[in-house]
């Protein structure tokens, strides 16, 4: 039986795989146009859908794919286990086909029952700015974002309210 408190993805993202192909040329036609204010649009979208969205609600990236793991991470969260860093990596983490450090199983070892992170204070960096969307040279991400709008709700909503905000379509 399903949590009422989970929030019910499976329509949300169903909209966003829908919505694939717009978006993809949503974000070629941002990459042509270069809008100004770009980067403040989005972090503004970005803080509007956090105060509606919760992601303990959720938690669909930790339970779905994995962030990569710097050498930094690696070393901080090896410690915080109380463990040598190749410990840490024999244990959770492979080197995927772009010789970066993810995690060797989904959902994330670390994704307590309550969605709640059970390392949160010293999670990887791609943790704690998922999912990219109050950066600065938001341009940079708009490949990642794309794939993120159809893994996140908050990422789908920030995508189609930034559609709404530029006249597209």
């Amino acid at each position: 039986m399903k949590n009422p408190e989970e929030m019910d993805l499976e329509p949300i993202l169903t909209r966003a795989r829908e919505k694939r192909a717009d978006t993809k040329a949503f974000f070629r036609w941002i990459k042509r146009k270069k809008p100004k204010r770009l980067d403040e649009t989005v972090s503004e979208l970005h803080d509007e859908v956090f105060e509606e969205v919760d992601c303990l609600t959720c938690a669909n990236c930790c339970k779905t794919t994995s962030p990569v793991f710097t050498d930094k991470d690696i070393d901080r969260i090896a410690k915080h286990e109380r463990m040598k860093p190749s410990q840490f990596v024999a244990q959770y983490l492979h080197l995927d086909e772009e010789e970066d450090y993810v995690l060797n199983e989904a959902p994330c070892p670390f994704l307590a029952p309550d969605n709640y992170c059970l390392i949160y204070d010293v999670r990887p960096k791609a943790c704690r700015e998922y999912p990219h969307t109050n950066r600065k040279r938001f341009h940079q991400v708009l490949g990642l974002t794309e794939k993120n709008a159809e893994l996140c709700p908050a990422t789908h909503k920030i995508v189609e309210r930034l559609k709404e905000e530029m006249n597209w379509r």
